[in-house]
């Protein structure tokens, strides 16, 4: 390759004279000697244009390829139903849209950050400069000026004389931003009360998360934690995710003579309670029982639940108990919601009463 073809920024010669500065030796103003920097290498990209043309349509191609992951997250959002779900291994039955929405806006920014970073390593300039600080602020006269024409600027307002303009102009200005209130309207239709209803309703069977089955209150050992849904309700179902964040459940048995609560004892079978299993802070799913003590604990943020006594919160910030569910046991001896919940599960929402 001949040096004509090389800019002349980044022939070697020129980059070595930019570096090559004497040292600054150190005197009684300065005790400490300025060492300069390295001298500079050359990047392959700097002397081989066949190179640079090679970072060139990398970059190119991220860009593209984030252009592309764009296109694809505006399709999932228009094509895709929010309530079909899928299965990817290892996570399970998930909401089809988040994650195609999630995957194709992640490829869309690391596409744009890997390439202004592929940009800026491979062919952006790389040279080390160092200046001398100055300062920042402003000289004294030019303050005093920015002050004098402010000061002229208020004066010639008249917003201390002008009142009426003035509170007007506040009034305005405050009432403006409630138009944006206005438009937060278009984001979705009003929850109205679908809040407050899961898929439990006198006679649904109490069927095992992990077996799939119904449950007996033969199968639920004192100490022990069991997860379940309503019958009917399965992972393959379009809406599984909606309503299994509402429905699902806990179920505990404790020696009747612990139950605290005298409502917990009457809506419980043989010392078998079943509450919500949805955190009542933020939503999160609790997971995790200590027999001994009869606590259940929200892995997120700790709150506690004594579920011998009305699942009332005894730690963390939860607002209040987990709802319970009545059960009983129907004519072939499994085990059956008597209704739905007494009040909406998970957190408290705005038109909570």
């Amino acid at each position: 390759m001949s040096s004509h073809d090389i800019p002349e920024e980044n022939l070697p010669a020129e980059q070595d004279a930019t570096h090559g500065a004497a040292v600054t030796v150190a005197d009684e103003n300065h005790p400490f000697a300025d060492p300069g920097l390295p001298p500079h290498e050359h990047r392959i990209q700097d002397i081989d244009e066949q190179a640079a043309k090679r970072s060139e349509r990398t970059v190119a191609l991220l860009f593209t390829l984030s252009m592309l992951a764009t296109v694809g997250f505006i399709a999932s959002y228009v094509t895709i139903t929010p309530n079909k779900s899928i299965y990817v291994f290892p996570i399970g039955h998930i909401s089809a849209m988040n994650f195609a929405l999630g995957l194709t806006l992640g490829v869309a920014l690391f596409a744009i950050g890997a390439a202004a970073v592929h940009w800026a390593r491979t062919l952006m300039s790389d040279v080390e400069v160092a200046d001398e600080r100055h300062p920042i602020e402003a000289p004294p006269e030019v303050k005093a000026k920015v002050l004098d024409d402010f000061q002229q600027g208020a004066k010639e307002s008249q917003l201390g004389r002008r009142k009426l303009i003035r509170n007007t102009m506040f009034g305005a200005l405050a009432l403006f931003p409630l138009s944006g209130v206005v438009l937060l309207r278009d984001l979705g239709t009003l929850p109205g009360t679908k809040l407050r209803h899961t898929m439990w309703s006198k006679g649904k069977l109490l069927v095992n998360m992990n077996t799939n089955q119904p449950l007996r209150p033969s199968d639920v050992a004192v100490g022990s934690l069991t997860f379940a849904k309503p019958e009917g309700l399965e992972e393959h179902d379009e809406d599984f995710q909606t309503q299994i964040a509402k429905a699902a459940l806990m179920i505990v048995r404790l020696q009747p003579e612990n139950i605290k609560d005298k409502q917990e004892l009457e809506w419980s079978h043989e010392g078998i309670v079943a509450y919500s299993k949805i955190c009542t802070h933020v939503g999160c799913p609790i997971s995790l029982y200590e027999q001994q003590t009869h606590h259940a604990l929200c892995p997120c943020h700790q709150s506690t639940f004594d579920l011998s006594d009305g699942a009332r919160v005894i730690f963390g910030p939860a607002g209040h108990a987990l709802p319970q569910l009545r059960i009983g046991v129907n004519a072939d001896g499994y085990l059956e919601a008597l209704g739905d919940f007494a009040e909406p599960v998970g957190p408290a929402f705005w038109e909570r009463g």
